[in-house]
């Protein structure tokens, strides 16, 4: 089942230290000022953040369920597994960007060898080092492995589960690790909970069919403790379900509490607007972005521009290989990869997709492409690939350097760099601190260590019950709605601008800290 070209004689050398060199390579880029670039913490990640907090300790999340098997963050909830990987990195570096991005990180770099496991199984060990290498300089990829959006998690851990079901195809036990990552890859993102049972349902009916997944005998005993341990991790997801569409109490598991949100988005999926939405995902494809600065640059788009011409030739190559197996029935990993890439696309059909919400889809796409580059260079002699990946070297530097400097200006605001330390000021000075709405409660949660429980007796919300709640205040915190005659008793965190300008007219000190300003009557 590995590929079947095989390298020449004496190439082992060249490809363990190619191998070496693209691992290094995509190591720096996701190292180099990691937890200061971007400068500042994304809402979602803060928040992600505070709940990890809560849970270190306390051993509940911000609204008071032990140990959730999904956080009531936001009102309608987030995704629990970053915030549960983070307790580590919060107990050893306390409430820092680090430790809260250090989980994402190291699975964007574990990507990087399973992303070479998959490529070496389809095709060889010369498409694996494509693969791997088009990864390991993907803008899309360097940018998640940088910051904690919990839904990103979801894409390596489907990769990982992949990696594993390939090596279950070869020895049955790795099938087990291969059910705890796509297990796992639930807890990741919502949104998966249709689609991940659909990869299993393809990947096992085509395992089948091919004589390559047993169900007797020793190896059929992994397969079925495999299964076991897929629906041990999917079950308390079931019950969350069930809870939230009112046919069950809230429920306690042992410690773990599958809770009720305080509403539940349950009109995300739709098969209504599929026309509207494929051509929302074509246009995500062709223009490599969507605009949001966070999931990537306009300069470089997701995977640089002329890649996905490489992915067109390596599906095309994908399917010729899957459709041959099919007809000989023999496992052909390329086909497991079609199954990845076919679950995203379904997954773009039926939500309203932007680049972190079918973000399933990138990897499958990237590693079509490094397939494409070996098909069309190194299929016959592998000295040919040196022009392609001699290029995707010169565009990784270029994006480099961009996002090293010019990214990392640009960025500021949008990650609100400088509002840790405002807040930490305003904290530091008596009185009721009053917020700018910019600053978002989430972040000021985090960067406060606001105590769980007095944010729970104290929170007032603006528009409770919602599935995304507005908090008008919590503890001494009230966040500003409008303009306002100041207030000489109150410490201000705002944005620099007109607002701190006021502060400043009206006779407030003003203390500036990047993006944000503390004003305060001295």
């Amino acid at each position: 089942m590995t590929g079947r070209t095989r390298p020449r004689e004496g190439e082992d050398w060249l490809i363990r230290t190619l191998f070496a060199l693209f691992l290094l390579a995509g190591a720096a880029v996701r190292f180099w000022r990691f937890g200061s670039v971007p400068e500042g913490l994304n809402q979602d990640e803060a928040f992600a953040g505070y709940e990890a907090w809560c849970l270190l300790t306390t051993g509940r999340d911000s609204l008071g369920h032990s140990l959730p098997v999904y956080l009531t963050a936001w009102g309608s909830g987030m995704n629990a597994l970053e915030s549960y990987l983070m307790l580590p990195f919060l107990a050893l570096f306390g409430r820092t960007a680090l430790a809260v991005r250090l989980p994402q990180l190291i699975v964007g770099l574990l990507s990087l060898p399973a992303a070479y496991g998959v490529g070496k199984r389809a095709a060889g060990r010369w498409a694996g080092l494509c693969g791997m290498l088009l990864l390991a300089v993907c803008p899309w990829h360097v940018m998640l492995s940088r910051w904690g959006l919990e839904s990103n998690l979801a894409p390596g851990f489907l990769l990982f589960g992949l990696y594993f079901f390939l090596r279950g195809m070869e020895d049955s036990r790795w099938l087990l690790p291969s059910a705890l990552m796509y297990g796992l890859a639930l807890y990741c993102y919502a949104t998966l909970w249709p689609f991940v049972p659909l990869i299993l349902l393809l990947q096992a009916g085509y395992a089948l069919w091919c004589g390559r997944l047993r169900l007797r005998g020793r190896e059929g005993l992994w397969t079925w403790l495999s299964a076991g341990a897929l629906l041990a991790l999917a079950l308390p997801l079931m019950l969350f379900l069930l809870v939230n569409w009112g046919l069950l109490p809230e429920l306690r598991l042992g410690p773990f509490t599958v809770p009720r949100l305080v509403v539940m988005r349950g009109g995300e999926f739709s098969l209504s607007r599929i026309p509207a939405r494929a051509a929302r995902l074509l246009d995500l494809l062709r223009q490599q972005g969507d605009g949001l600065p966070w999931n990537g640059t306009e300069r470089f788009g997701l995977f640089y521009y002329g890649t996905l011409p490489l992915a067109l030739a390596g599906l095309a190559w994908a399917v010729r290989e899957a459709w041959e197996g099919l007809s000989l029935r023999q496992i052909r990993p390329a086909a497991l990869l079609l199954i990845q890439l076919a679950a995203g696309l379904l997954q773009g059909l039926t939500i309203d997709a932007n680049v972190n919400r079918v973000n399933s889809l990138w990897i499958p796409v990237v590693l079509l492409a490094g397939l494409g580059v070996w098909v069309l260079c190194g299929r016959l002699d592998p000295r040919t690939l040196a022009v392609p990946l001699l290029i995707y070297a010169a565009l990784f530097v270029r994006f480099a350097g961009y996002y090293f400097t010019d990214y990392a200006q640009e960025t500021r605001s949008h990650f609100g760099a400088g509002l840790e330390q405002a807040v930490d000021a305003a904290l530091s000075r008596p009185g009721e601190i009053r917020v700018d709405r910019g600053a978002n409660y989430a972040r000021v949660l985090f960067y406060s260590g606001q105590e769980p429980g007095e944010y729970r007796d104290t929170v007032r919300y603006t528009n409770y019950p919602s599935p995304f709640l507005d908090v008008e205040g919590f503890g001494r915190f009230r966040f500003l709605t409008g303009p306002e005659e100041p207030d000489r008793a109150c410490v201000y965190v705002v944005e620099q601008g007109p607002r701190a300008e006021t502060l400043r007219d009206a006779g407030f000190a003003v203390e500036n800290f990047d993006c944000w300003a503390v004003a305060y009557w001295d």
